[in-house]
This record gives structure tokens, C-alpha cells and sequence, in this order.
């Protein structure tokens, strides 16, 4: 038996991992399991949950057309529980019958700036790499690898792949570097040597949204199934995932089971990341500030989806599909598509979920089509009303009027305050490295912002509750 060990049990992985594991094993193919557990003392009472009931747990789906299903997935049969020590997932890891160690952290969870740098002013992450020198694990994803491989590499128990599942362009490139640089940090080259000798990590792309589990899904998983389930969890119909074939020591046959197989990603990376990505986040900020909850409310308004739709017909399907260099897929349809499933009710995304991260979501979703455009001289007046979308979001932030706690692992609180604080909040914001890179403060970028905020602010004063 071979082991996927996963790091995250959080929705995501239950919902898409897990999932195709699951269906594959319904083949009669049984020669993977999973083992998984968290890095952090976080989701306690589900992975309680998840380990009185074996790792099993029901997944509620709903298809834009509202018809839903419900399933008992099973592929999970270790839940290794948290401890400060990560002794369990250590071990795991260190098994020779783990050959793939998957994680979800989310994009903030790799420290990563626009030069793809380990940026050191994350406090966690710092000292993490104290505790990593002196011997002990962390809660961060490196640390945790670290501790991992260390542990493994003295075992002998060989070769395996680092497969990263979140949503971060060229994921497993990404991933790898920061791992490799953390540990050139530790000063340990033969653990480097080591993990450029016996790992892989494929680039992968995922889909499907899944949100934080309200309690009326456990309610109707029960009057659907007669299970009380407190692990239960709801996601929608649809499901993708696409990944590079490159495993260090095998892998479970997934193409069995519709996961797609490729050379490489980019193509589909792309499309997800920009018209999908982005147009969630685009959809979720204007809701806010429209005074909506969920998703469903801001895509149904014809003014928000106007917005996404513009963002994504007249700026980023050019970068993506030119006589040039054709995209295999068909944006137009991936588009509507997109927009169809952020459309279903059943859903009940919340703008607060989707909302998050702005700052590595800008940098990371938005600007590689502010950039490409800017490059052929072309306009940029309907990707510049994101970052536009977002300072007004800030700036409410700021007044500490948007009506959720907001989350973001990549922002410094102060740093947001004093640029919705200064004379100029818009000349500020577009002269923000963070979000910006290298087109931070360009005469073309603050111009743009400067109609698109003109647009925005007007949006706010017909829609704001």
C-alpha cells in the first residue's frame, strides 16, 4: 500500500483530493491511501471529527442548476493529530511507504515576493528558520518539509514528490524554491543535495470551490443521509485538476478518474488564475462594497458581472490567446463557464473568503495582465478597475466599516493603514512594491488607477448600503 501523506486537511483537500482518491479506489484500484493532519493547532474539532469517524466524511455537491448529491468519501484512513512537535506527520513522512507528500496552505502560506524571494519580515517564518537551526519544526510549510525530509532522508526511505495543490502560478517550481532556499538558510547543503537528488514537484493546477462549512450543511447532509456528520462538508458540481506528470516515486493512475495528465500547465494555470481567480476576487470585493454577502448576490447584478466580464473579454483573453500562440483552451466559454458557477445560489460563498489575501492575490492574479498589456502598448482600463475595486475595499478596511473580519497573510497592517492615511491614498497604493513589483509608481498604472478609482468611486456612491 502507498501513501499520499497531506498536509491541510482543510475543505479543499476533502473536497478535490481526496475526492479523486476516493473514486479511484471505487474502481477496485486500492493500492493508494491518505494519510493527512495540520501543521497548525487549527480545525480541531473537525479533525476530532474526521478521526473518531476513520478520516470518512460526507461531501454535499450542488450544480448551478441546483440539484444536489451527497457521497461518503473515504480515501482518508490515517488522521495523524496535531502536535507542536509534528511528531506524527514526521513520521509519516519519514515512512518508506509515503511516496507523495501533498500540502494546501493557501497562496499567502509561501512567503514568496514578486522576485519569488523568501521574504523574511513574516515573523513566522522567521522564526521558524531560528527553530529549523536549532533542530526543531515549525509550523510553516518549509519547516514542516524540512523536518519532514531531514527525518526521512536518515531513515533511507527514499525517493518522493512534494506535490503542492493551492492556487499559486507554477505551484510546484514556486514551492520548490522556497523550500530549497529555506534550507540554504539553514546552512544544510547536504539536505539540499538530498532533496535535489529525491524529490519532484510537479506544477498542478486545482478547481472547484468549496466554502468554509456552515452548520445548515451538516443539517442537511443529516436529513439527507440519516449521518450526523460534523465533518461534513459542501462543494459545487463542478471539479478539475490538472497536473505535470513528473512523480519521484510513482503515483495513483488518476487519469482513470478525469484528473488531467500533461506535459505542462501553463495554459490552463493561466486561464484559472486570470479568468477565474481573479474574476472571484473582483466579484467579491465589489459585492462588499455593494453591501452583499455571498458571491452568488454580486455575480447575479448586472453591474459587478459587467465589470468581470470586461476584465476578462477585453484585457486578459488577448494575453492569452493570439494567432501567435493559440490557448487550447476556449477562454470565451471558460468564461461564462466561470461566471455560471459563481452564480449558484447553493453555493453561498461568502465575499468575506473570497476576499482574502488581496495582497498576494493582486500581485499574483491581476498584474501579469496589467504587464503584458502595458507591454503592447495597449489599455488597461478594465483590469485597473481590480486594483481600484481593492483600495476602495482598503480604504473602508481602514475605516474599519467592512462588515467581516478581514484576513491577509501577505498585508502589513500598518503599512495599508498609512496609504489610505496619505495626502494621495491612490498615488500611494500604486506605489506599493507588494502589489506592484517593478510597476510600482508607473506613470501608465497610477493613470489608469486614476479612472478606474473615478469609476469605483462612483459605483460606491449609487451602491453603498
Amino acid at each position: 500500500m502507498n501513501t499520499m501523506l497531506h498536509l491541510g486537511l482543510g475543505s479543499f483537500h476533502r473536497a478535490h483530493q481526496g475526492v479523486y482518491l476516493h473514486e479511484l479506489i471505487k474502481t477496485g484500484d486500492t493500492s493508494w491511501t491518505l494519510a493527512g493532519g495540520n501543521t497548525r493547532p487549527d480545525m480541531a474539532e473537525t479533525l476530532a471529527a474526521l478521526a473518531a469517524q476513520g478520516g470518512a466524511y460526507t461531501l454535499e455537491t450542488i450544480s448551478p442548476a441546483g440539484e444536489h448529491r451527497y457521497e461518503r468519501i473515504t480515501s482518508i484512513r490515517k488522521v495523524i493529530p496535531y502536535a507542536a512537535d509534528l511528531a506524527g506527520l514526521i513520521a509519516e513522512g519519514a515512512s518508506p511507504a509515503t511516496k507523495i507528500i501533498s500540502f494546501t496552505v493557501t497562496e499567502a502560506g509561501y512567503y514568496l515576493d514578486a522576485k519569488n524571494r523568501l521574504d523574511l519580515n513574516f515573523a513566522d517564518l522567521a522564526a521558524d528558520l531560528q527553530a529549523a537551526k536549532a533542530g526543531r519544526p515549525g509550523s510553516t510549510i518549509y519547516a514542516a518539509l524540512t523536518a519532514i525530509l531531514r527525518a526521512r532522508r536518515a531513515a533511507g526511505a527514499g525517493p518522493v514528490t512534494l506535490l503542492n495543490c493551492d492556487n499559486l502560478r507554477h505551484n510546484g517550481d514556486r514551492s520548490r524554491s522556497g523550500l530549497l532556499q529555506f534550507v540554504d538558510l539553514l546552512g544544510d547543503s547536504d539536505l539540499r543535495a538530498w532533496i535535489e537528488a529525491n524529490t519532484t514537484s510537479p506544477n498542478a493546477m486545482v478547481d472547484r470551490i468549496t466554502p468554509r462549512p456552515a452548520p445548515e450543511v451538516r443539517e442537511r447532509v443529516k436529513a439527507a443521509t440519516g449521518v450526523d456528520d460534523p465533518a461534513a462538508l459542501m462543494g459545487e458540481s463542478f471539479i478539475q485538476w490538472v497536473i505535470e506528470d513528473r512523480f519521484a516515486a510513482g503515483r495513483p493512475a488518476w487519469e482513470k478518474v478525469g484528473v488531467e495528465m500533461v506535459t505542462s500547465v501553463d495554459p490552463y494555470e493561466e486561464a484559472k488564475i486570470r479568468l477565474l481567480n481573479a474574476t472571484h476576487s473582483c466579484i467579491a470585493w465589489a459585492g462588499t462594497l455593494a453591501g452583499f454577502l455571498y458571491i452568488h448576490e454580486g455575480t447575479h447584478d448586472a453591474e459587478i458581472r459587467r465589470l468581470a466580464h470586461d476584465y476578462v473579454t477585453d484585457d486578459t483573453i488577448p494575453c492569452l490567446h493570439s494567432p501567435g500562440k493559440p490557448s487550447p483552451i476556449d477562454l470565451a466559454a471558460y468564461r461564462d463557464i466561470v461566471l455560471d458557477r459563481f452564480g449558484n445560489p447553493a453555493i453561498r460563498d461568502t465575499n468575506q473568503r473570497v476576499a482574502m489575501d488581496g495582497y498576494s492575490k493582486i500581485p499574483g492574479f491581476i498584474v501579469p495582465t496589467i504587464r503584458e498589456r502595458l507591454a503592447a502598448n495597449a489599455s488597461i482600463a478594465s483590469v485597473a478597475m481590480l486594483p481600484a475595486l481593492f483600495l476602495a475595499y482598503l480604504q473602508r478596511w481602514h475605516r474599519g466599516q467592512i462588515p467581516y473580519t478581514y484576513q491577509d497573510q501577505a498585508m502589513d497592517p500598518a503599512s495599508a493603514h498609512a496609504i489610505c492615511e496619505s495626502a494621495d491614498p491612490l498615488a500611494a497604493f500604486a506605489a506599493d512594491k507588494v502589489l506592484f513589483g517593478p510597476l510600482a509608481g508607473d506613470e501608465r498604472l497610477v493613470a489608469a488607477l486614476r479612472t478606474a478609482s473615478a469609476r469605483v468611486a462612483d459605483f460606491v456612491q449609487r451602491r453603498s448600503p
